[in-house]
């Protein structure tokens, strides 16, 4: 592209206080297809004065501008419409939703736009001017030499005098302050600015974040940013000058405040597994690793011991494997999904659906048989969870063993949601929606003996309060917590006792 080709009829008005920030030797796309994305709503005053203040090196570095019109009540499509027309800018685009879609549904229109078309980067910026399009260049630069993922403006920076000057309300700085010291606590990060709304994108990247059951309120933006460092995106900040005109916003502060704290929490629960918020669906483990002591984990990890051939049923992602891999055991696994995401910690992974009868899966584990046959979490999924152990005697070495957990439904939790007449099935625990079977002390004995069972160790596990708590497992005061509790399960196995953990044998 070349400087001759930007729109002349649209002359460059860049404002005064920004125009020495435009620097042209920047702008340089290198090959790569840059799409703008302009997003407006009743942006009659401001759209032409933002369209007129974009460098024209900038222009001709950039393959569209599109302006994405979430349904205006006043004339801004129409005078969008006009510019492209009347001053012959065959860059910019101009589409208009039937619908308001809200300002986070609004981005993800433009994001599967331009990912749909195969561009390389995408630029946000707002049509009512409050971002200086004069600086589009230092947005995109990072993102064109490949330094980061994500690129987002930051007012807070001192390179432009800071928010203060530039005019920013001092309670809006404020809460800004406070709201990004949450987040980067929250979250482990380490930005200065949670709350710009001048970003930019590599798509290839924002290809791999689901969008569809993420916000359309103003609150995306922090969303987009949990997604992006969840998946290990490279983010970047830039410093932007503040401005704050006469326009009009749109943004209930108390609202978005409330929003923005709710979805970090949403996020962190669901990453616990206490939760499944479904803007972060996809980070939810059904079954997430207990490394607390005295936990169904903590208690199998010692039932297996060291450097054992380990046939895991119900193996999940193989994330279990991975922690018995570290002590030397050797694990095949088994489960009912396509593939295993920690495969490597895996000898082998079966795929096997276990309410289909399964009279040979000793002999798909492999030509040897196994120290340990572990069914964690499994039985109370099942239709005839009797079937499965007696299809998994085989698999047994002679001086085998069998390492079963089943949850207690007798658990205090449960008594005291009763006594208040609630039986509420959850996303996980031991109301887990998914559970056929529930089980108590008494019962999960009795299952195991029935079938032919010999049990030879029985534990009772401590409720999980770290992962309700929020807590690291390795905390002092969780680690005191648990030892208490500890004392008490032990006592009291059937009322406090969260699941059982059985090492049994065959009965001859």
């Amino acid at each position: 592209m070349t400087e001759s080709s930007s729109p002349l009829a649209l002359s460059y008005e860049p404002r005064a206080a920004f125009a020495q920030h435009a620097d042209p030797t920047i702008a340089s796309c290198e090959g790569k297809r840059i799409g703008i994305l302009m997003v407006t709503y009743n942006a009659i005053s401001t759209l032409v004065p933002v369209l007129k203040r974009i460098p024209p090196s900038v222009w001709s570095n950039v393959e569209e501008v599109v302006v994405f019109d979430d349904a205006s009540q006043d004339a801004t499509f129409e005078l969008a419409m006009g510019v492209k027309a009347a001053c012959d800018v065959p860059k910019l685009q101009v589409l208009k939703h039937p619908r308001n879609l809200g300002y986070g549904g609004n981005q993800k229109a433009g994001y599967r736009y331009f990912i749909e078309k195969g561009f390389d980067i995408v630029v946000l910026l707002h049509g009512d001017g409050q971002y200086a399009p004069e600086i589009l260049a230092q947005l995109y630069r990072p993102l064109v030499t490949g330094e980061a993922d994500a690129v987002f403006g930051s007012r807070m920076m001192p390179t432009y005098g800071g928010p203060l000057k530039g005019g920013m309300p001092l309670y809006k700085y404020a809460g800004n302050r406070i709201l990004t010291t949450l987040e980067n606590r929250a979250l482990g990060m380490n930005l200065t600015e949670f709350h710009s709304g001048y970003r930019a994108y590599n798509l290839h990247a924002l290809a791999e974040l689901d969008f569809s059951r993420m916000t359309d309120d103003f609150h995306f933006d922090t969303e987009i940013i949990v997604k992006l460092h969840h998946q290990g995106m490279k983010i970047r900040e830039v410093p932007i000058p503040t401005y704050y005109g006469t326009e009009l916003c749109n943004v209930d502060g108390l609202k978005y405040a409330r929003d923005v704290v709710r979805s970090v929490w949403r996020y962190r629960r669901t990453c616990r597994s206490v939760m499944r918020a479904a803007e972060f669906a996809e980070y939810f483990v059904h079954y997430p690793i207990k490394h607390s002591r005295h936990s169904s984990h903590y208690y199998a990890r010692q039932l297996v011991g060291r450097n054992q051939d380990v046939l895991d049923v119900g193996c999940g992602e193989g994330f279990f494997a991975a922690e018995l891999k570290k002590d030397g055991n050797r694990t095949v696994g088994v489960d009912a999904l396509p593939s295993a995401r920690a495969s490597e910690a895996l000898e082998r992974y079966i795929p096997a659906d276990l309410n289909i009868a399964q009279p040979d899966l000793a002999h798909q584990a492999g030509e040897y048989r196994f120290d340990r046959v572990l069914l964690l979490d499994v039985l109370e999924h099942l239709v005839r969870p009797e079937r499965l152990l007696a299809e998994v005697r085989p698999a047994l070495k002679e001086s085998g063993r069998l390492v079963v957990s089943l949850p207690n439904v007798a658990n205090i939790t449960v008594r005291l949601a009763l006594l208040f007449g609630r039986f509420n099935h959850t996303d996980r625990g031991i109301m887990d929606r998914t559970h056929l079977h529930f089980y108590t002390r008494k019962t999960a004995r009795a299952l195991l003996e029935d079938n032919g069972w010999e049990i030879l160790t029985a534990k009772a596990t401590v409720m999980p309060l770290e992962l309700v708590l929020g807590l690291d497992p390795a905390n002092r005061l969780m680690r005191a917590i648990t030892a208490l509790l500890a004392r008490a399960t032990a006592l009291l196995p059937g009322l406090l006792g969260y699941q059982f953990v059985y090492l049994a044998r065959p009965r001859a």
